[in-house]
């Protein structure tokens, strides 16, 4: 039989029901335990068969179980209750952004990110990166911030993964029916459905965009499988981070200027653009054309005002994970495009020109820099790392001060905490109005009010919880293999209730060190192998396809897991996803991280499992490095780095031993006669006490309020005032101050601070050459701090005054140092430009050092 057409006929919703729809298209119910089990009453069948997708249930259920439901007088009430909740959060009395910044309430923040976690259900994540935007825009909804995100809606999404009976990783892709998912296309202000192109190399290639509703805020992902594109670009957008690298920049292309193009149409004009990694940094390209093209603007006047409304995130300290294509690919891409910006060849690939460990390439990161005045790594370590990495973009300016801040991680409280613990959290602050604002410490204060045996008895039921659904995910990982029945029923018989829990769930990659915990295979077999205090260890994680090395170490996993030795104690559980992360962040007891320090840029899956009150035994790396205080939790290793990677791991190793034998497994078997452990439940306790205020998605997503959002808005507004006066003003000034540079000098006699004591103050003097510039253009600053090597630490910087002209053109000026404190002192003296628009005293890499 030859098919000509399928269609899908759904059933019609009861009246009483209508608005179940307005719900299962509105991706709140991610975050709402309720609007979730609501779902799941409906029928539970198809809500797990469908990977818990409302939309594809409604498609799918019974109109009789409908008009069943809808006589059901329980189902009712708890779902008039859902949509109570519903429109109370969809219309709240006052949003914390309003009540804080009614004066931005018409700042448009647009959020580019390549890819957006929000739900198993809509596979379109790899990982860390894509959970980690969608819950900032889980959060910006809660907070009530003016924001739209921007992305792809890829067909067939990231991979499945399937791990064959011998181990091997194999990357299954499975298309998306967009009809069964809570995505409705995109209408412009006249209503019309929104198509937009880009130039690629030889031809157009055109975008259809979606929209989701994630609570409050709107998402819209653009899809190239559309009949105005042949074959090959209909498949553009099909895979996440699949392809070669071709095929990558046409991806970010389509990303970065057909995202700004895309809100165009749709009537958007946001005050500030944010970056989420370098993928998006071609938008800065497109705003530029944008205003050369209808503004008239200069290159460099439109510079000015991209970057001064423009935010970049960066979260690779690892410098192969940063985007960086050949010259002769900018070539085949914007041949065609640089005129527009008022650039020609040179100036155009000077953009992001920057020395990598494979040549000259045309970094994306460095281009998101350069259209970015505001920039941030996302943990304090990273913030070191990623400042050190692109520092040279700032000429001669200490690393202290190279101007990217950090803002660490969080989670997404209401997504990733168990209802249960909620409710429990409810009972111990008084109030469920912590709910709100998670952010802030005092309610989780009260945590030690909360009785050990309430705490123990939740857990333990997480834990069953979990452990049943992962003795389901094997038992059909073996069926598929084709195993008996005896092997798949002992599936069902895996994992000790009683046993210490371990849970390793992340991406594969090789710094991520996943088989650290085997490297003394001997003694870990014994940690593992003592009957009065088992020991079990979880895996789970997906390696890119393309990622050899991090294959082979799930293999390697699988297979140790399949010997004499380890079997039953160590296991690999196939296909991560939200929904496996969301059973062990809550249902494991202790969360294992070990990266390779500093490459680790935060991390955030032990935030969801202290949230949950599960300790964290990590390398002091990311996150970590900030969060453990030495009651929350266990630091594997030292604080430093190693001149080897064998010597690193060697000590590592056995701290993460001496860890488990001496202080962990202990302390979790240590029981009172009620059978719970006191020990260990007070570093849950402390756990969820210390991080989860600090790492919530709400104090990450205030963060970059204050510290960047605003910022960006206040000076974009600066630049744009008045048709850009003050963008083609100091467009102007710097243009001069890179032409007189050369004449500027600086000097100044040195002065020994041998015998400074405690309380002098030692006089400094430095003579200045300006050439043609003159004094008020200028900044000359003593710097002083720590010594450490070459650079300063704890800096210091104290303006000098001019004290009159010298001779042959000098400048005199003087300044002096009070030493309140003892210890060690270096200092230096510098000149720089100074103008009261620049956003950074580095912004043109400009220093004379005396």
């Amino acid at each position: 039989m030859k098919l000509l057409g399928t269609l899908a006929v759904h059933p019609v919703l009861p009246q009483r029901l209508q608005r179940l729809n307005e719900l299962a298209y509105n991706l709140w119910w991610t975050w709402s335990p309720a609007a979730q089990a609501l779902f799941d009453r409906m029928d539970a069948a198809i809500w797990d068969q469908t990977n818990h997708n409302p939309v594809k249930l409604l498609h799918q259920i019974a109109p009789d179980r409908l008009h069943a439901l809808a006589a059901d007088a329980d189902f009712l009430s708890a779902f008039d209750g859902v949509l109570a909740a519903f429109d109370a959060y969809m219309h709240p009395a006052g949003a914390w952004f309003s009540r804080e910044h009614a004066d931005h309430a018409n700042d448009i923040i647009a959020y580019f990110s390549a890819e957006f976690g929000l739900h198993e259900a809509l596979p379109i994540y790899s990982g860390g990166l894509g959970v980690l935007a969608g819950d900032h825009c889980k959060s910006a909804s809660d907070l009530g911030l003016p924001f739209v995100g921007v992305g792809f809606l890829y067909p067939q999404g990231y991979f499945t993964q399937r791990i064959t009976a011998e181990g091997v990783q194999e990357a299954v892709y499975h298309k998306l029916d967009f009809a069964d998912l809570p995505a409705l296309p995109a209408l412009d202000p006249a209503g019309q459905e929104v198509l937009i192109s880009v130039q690629l190399p030889g031809r157009a290639v055109y975008a259809k965009v979606w929209r989701l509703q994630i609570g409050r805020i709107p998402l819209y992902l653009m899809d190239t499988d559309v009949p105005q594109n042949d074959l090959a670009d209909r498949e553009l957008s099909a895979r996440l981070y699949g392809g070669d690298m071709e095929l990558r920049v046409a991806q970010e292309v389509v990303l970065g200027i057909g995202g700004v193009r895309a809100l165009r149409a749709l009537g958007i004009h946001p005050t500030i653009f944010h970056m989420n990694e370098g993928h998006a940094a071609f938008l800065g390209l497109e705003r530029v054309r944008e205003l050369v093209q209808e503004q008239r603007l200069s290159f460099f006047q439109a510079q000015q005002v991209v970057a001064a409304s423009s935010v970049f995130t960066t979260h690779t300290p690892v410098p192969a994970g940063n985007d960086a294509f050949p010259f002769d690919m900018m070539d085949k891409f914007f041949r065609g495009f640089w005129g527009q910006m008022g650039l020609d060849r040179e100036g155009f690939m000077n953009l992001a020109r920057w020395q990598t460990p494979w040549g000259e390439r045309f970094s994306m990161t460095v281009l998101a820099l350069r259209f970015a005045a505001y920039a941030n790594g996302v943990s304090a370590l990273h913030g070191e790392v990623a400042r050190s990495m692109w520092a040279g973009l700032w000429g001669d300016a200490p690393l202290a001060e190279t101007p990217i801040i950090h803002i660490t991680n969080g989670v997404h409280t209401a997504t990733w905490l168990a209802a249960e613990l909620a409710a429990l959290y409810d009972r111990a602050f008084g109030s469920p109005a912590w709910r709100e604002e998670p952010d802030l410490p005092t309610p989780w204060q009260q945590i030690d009010t909360l009785p050990d045996a309430d705490l123990w008895r939740a857990h333990n039921a997480l834990r069953d919880r979990a452990l049943a659904f992962l003795r389901e995910r094997v038992a059909r990982q073996r069926r598929r293999h084709g195993d008996g029945p005896a092997r798949v029923a002992a599936a069902y018989e895996l994992f000790d209730a009683n046993a210490l829990t371990i849970g390793f769930a992340r991406r594969y990659a090789t710094y991520k060190r996943a088989a650290l915990i085997f490297h003394d295979p001997a003694r870990i077999h014994r940690i593992l192998s003592d009957p009065q205090r088992p020991v079990q260890i979880i895996f789970s994680g997906k390696a890119h396809p393309a990622d050899e090395p991090g294959k082979a170490l799930i293999r390697q996993i699988h297979q140790l897991s399949e010997t004499p030795e380890f079997a039953g104690k160590i296991i690999f559980i196939e296909d991560y996803d939200m929904n496996v992360a969301r059973h062990l962040v809550r249902g494991v007891d202790l969360w294992l991280n070990t990266p390779r320090r500093p490459n680790e840029a935060s991390g955030t899956s032990g935030q969801k499992a202290a949230l949950n009150g599960i300790p964290n035994a990590s390398i002091l790396d990311g996150w970590w490095a900030e969060g453990y205080d030495g009651s929350n939790g266990w630091a594997i290793g030292e604080a430093r780095e190693y001149r080897s990677e064998a010597i690193q791991d060697e000590a590592d190793a056995n701290s993460l031993y001496h860890l488990l034998e001496d202080e962990i497994i202990p302390a979790f078997f240590d029981r009172g006669e009620d059978g719970a452990p006191r020990r260990w439940l007070a570093v849950m306790k402390a756990a969820i006490r210390s991080c989860a205020p600090r790492f919530s998605m709400s104090r990450q997503v205030k963060d970059y309020t204050a510290q960047l959002y605003l910022p960006a808005a206040r000076s974009g507004q600066i630049m744009a005032a008045e048709h850009f006066a003050n963008a083609r003003s100091l467009a102007a000034w710097k243009e001069r101050v890179y032409s007189l540079w050369p004449q500027v000098r600086i000097s100044a006699d040195r002065v020994d601070l041998a015998n400074v004591a405690m309380g002098d103050t030692v006089a400094l003097e430095a003579r200045v050459a300006l050439g043609s510039l003159t004094p008020d253009q200028v900044a000359v600053e003593i710097v002083w701090g720590t010594p450490a090597g070459e650079e300063l630490t704890d800096l210091q910087v104290i303006a000098m005054q001019p004290a009159g002209p010298l001779p042959n053109g000098m400048h005199r000026y003087t300044g002096s140092i009070h030493f309140s404190a003892s210890g060690r002192f270096g200092y230096a003296i510098r000149v720089l430009p100074a103008h009261p628009l620049l956003l950074s005293r580095h912004e043109m890499g400009l220093t004379q050092w005396a």
